[in-house]
């Protein structure tokens, strides 16, 4: 079960994120998957209980966004979005080769904060700088 590891690397970008943050609690960690991704949500759930005792984290809810396979159909000309994972065939002309563009993604997009001395929510992208961020968040 490779969730594990995977959990396990999300917590610890996230506390990463927030180092240096007045930080009271992380209500949620939004992370969006690609059905190519081979990461199965239910593993994932199951493991971030584990993953985040004695963290920041303990206690927020994970939220998985599934993101579908979009392909770029060359003879065609146009990017559309699979039905499933079994079949790479274009559904307009039946072409078999086509761009995988999207569904490989294994991302943070943001977290659910509370900050100390606040009692509003704000959300906050790995990476982000205090500058980079809005008022509030």
């Amino acid at each position: 079960m490779h969730e594990l590891s995977i959990v396990y690397s999300v917590v610890s970008s996230a506390t990463e994120a927030l180092a240096g943050r007045k930080v009271a609690k992380v209500n949620s960690v939004l992370l969006r998957v690609g059905a190519l991704s081979g990461i199965m949500e239910d593993p994932l759930q199951f493991c971030w209980g584990l993953a985040t005792a004695g963290t920041l984290l303990a206690g927020s809810g994970l939220v998985v966004e599934r993101v579908p396979v979009t392909v770029r159909c060359r003879p065609c000309g146009e990017d559309m979005a699979l039905d499933g994972v079994q079949s790479f065939r274009c559904p307009r002309c039946g072409t078999l080769s086509l761009e995988v563009l999207k569904g490989r993604e294994l991302e943070i997009v943001s977290l659910e904060i509370e900050e100390d001395g606040d009692d509003a929510h704000s959300g906050v992208a790995p990476g982000d700088s205090e500058k980079e961020r809005p008022a509030g968040g």
